[in-house]
């Protein structure tokens, strides 16, 4: 599956005539799915190319909301372990429309986050969220960790 992010020494496997992708976050192998994909290639490239303290990023992070559970694929947690940044992915053939900037922001009515990131493995947004003026700009650019 072509993306547009670096490459990194894959682990997979097959069991029960299923493909696998190792998650090194969850250190369990897991369904090897589109999105799954374009999450493990994306977690390192933040790590590998972006200097994202490893310890910091979480997969799979489950919300409640009432009697709703929500899971956020990726959250980036600061110094002090809040969250700063939701991370949502999608498979490389879907398309990322105003539908998926909605499902990111009912995440961060609950999260407050400094950073909202969207991405199918081709196309990647990166916005700061500005909740003193109730606005939010999008970046170039995913920011290095020390830009954060």
């Amino acid at each position: 599956m072509e993306i547009n992010l670096p490459p990194y020494d894959i682990k997979m496997r097959e069991q029960g005539g299923k493909r696998q992708i190792f998650d090194f976050l969850r250190r369990k192998y897991v369904a090897l799915t589109p999105e799954e994909w374009v999450r493990q290639h994306f977690v390192h490239f933040l790590i590998n190319h972006k200097g994202y303290p490893q310890g910091l990023l979480a997969n799979e992070v489950e919300l409640k909301v009432g009697n709703k559970k929500l899971r956020c694929d990726t959250l980036l947690y600061n110094r002090v372990l809040q969250p700063q940044m939701i991370i949502e992915y999608k498979a490389p053939h879907v398309e990322i429309t105003q539908q998926v900037f909605n499902q990111i922001t009912v995440y961060n009515h609950l999260l407050h986050v400094d950073f909202l990131v969207i991405s199918n493995g081709l196309q990647h947004f990166c916005c700061r969220m500005d909740y003193d003026h109730q606005s939010y700009a999008f970046l170039q650019e995913i920011p290095d960790y020390q830009l954060l």
